[in-house]
């Protein structure tokens, strides 16, 4: 969506292959991020924050900051047209939805497999842009979707899991969190081709928040006591596993388009496995070690794709 014609790969190949490079470091910084966030969060309902008012502590505390931060910085992006007001109250909700499903899920069902359900997003998208934007994916891009899907299924160790025993509810709240999730990728990269990725992140994630203090109690999850350390984790989940990890994904998505972004991100569960085996010295099988690189050498296809056009 956002690639560059052949004519400007011809003019400016050096720039191009620096803004390639940039996009996919993005995300999976991005990745990096989520990854500790998603334990993080495990940590925090276990603590017994619900969900509800996880997802209107990070959304509240994130939108907050966003504004300081762009009103000290750059003010003039905090501006839009009067009309641009709807695109991005959808953009919020789909955002508010995606947050709130997988943290659900996480909630309600195995960690890995509210990954794994999660990660059906690439999917999504390549298939959205096939039929609306007539933008087939190529052999190059087809392969990274199946090779990401599959390093993901071993990564978290599908194979272990019996989805048919599962909560329902936690496992439809997992496949809603694709779908909103390739909604928003979809969405911001419609955005980033008018607005800053800052600009898009800030409005999402304020219609988010708007979202989740007028249909759940407005502010209620801040009037807890909470110990030091959870405080600590919040702050965490809000500021680098939100304001950071999305900043840095719609960065991604304006230079490497919401396909190849979603498909990089998958590196999140993978970021999960080696932070378990290094802190809770969770062994990794053979297995997740192959699925581990599948999804790198996905990645490493994308990459090369594109340099290669």
């Amino acid at each position: 969506m956002n690639e560059a014609s052949p004519g400007s790969d011809l003019q400016e190949p050096d720039n191009g292959l620096i803004k390639g490079g940039s996009g996919y470091l993005f995300v999976m910084s991005a990745a990096v991020l989520w990854a500790i966030s998603g334990i993080a969060a495990k940590f925090l309902f276990q603590s017994g924050i619900t969900p509800f008012q996880l997802v209107q502590l990070r959304t509240t505390l994130a939108a907050g900051i966003l504004f300081v931060l762009m009103l000290l910085r750059q003010p003039e992006k905090l501006k839009i047209a009067g009309s641009d007001i709807p695109f991005f109250l959808l953009l919020g909700i789909s955002l508010a939805g995606a947050q709130f499903t997988y943290l659900y899920a996480i909630s309600r069902i195995n960690v890995a497999a509210a990954i794994l359900l999660q990660y059906q997003a690439p999917v999504l998208i390549a298939a959205y842009m096939a039929v609306f934007a007539h933008k087939r994916p190529g052999w190059s891009t087809a392969a990274a979707i199946l090779g990401a899907f599959c390093g993901c299924y071993l990564v978290v160790g599908a194979y272990n899991l019996d989805l048919f025993t599962m909560n329902r509810t936690g496992i439809l709240s997992g496949l809603a969190s694709a779908v909103a999730f390739a909604w928003y990728s979809i969405q911001s990269g419609y955005g980033m081709k008018r607005h800053n990725p800052w600009t898009v992140l800030f409005y999402a994630m304020l219609f988010a928040a708007i979202f989740w203090n007028i249909f759940y109690q407005p502010h209620e999850a801040f009037a807890h006591g909470h110990n030091p350390e959870t405080w600590f984790w919040i702050l965490f989940v809000g500021v680098l596993g939100t304001v950071l990890a999305f900043g840095l994904y719609n960065e991604g998505i304006k230079r490497i388009t919401p396909t190849n972004a979603s498909i990089t991100a998958t590196l999140e569960p993978i970021t999960a496995a080696v932070i378990s085996y290094v802190v809770l010295n969770e062994v990794m099988s053979f297995p997740q070690v192959i699925g581990a690189g599948l999804v790198i050498v996905s990645i490493i296809l994308l990459q090369k794709a594109k340099k290669s056009r």
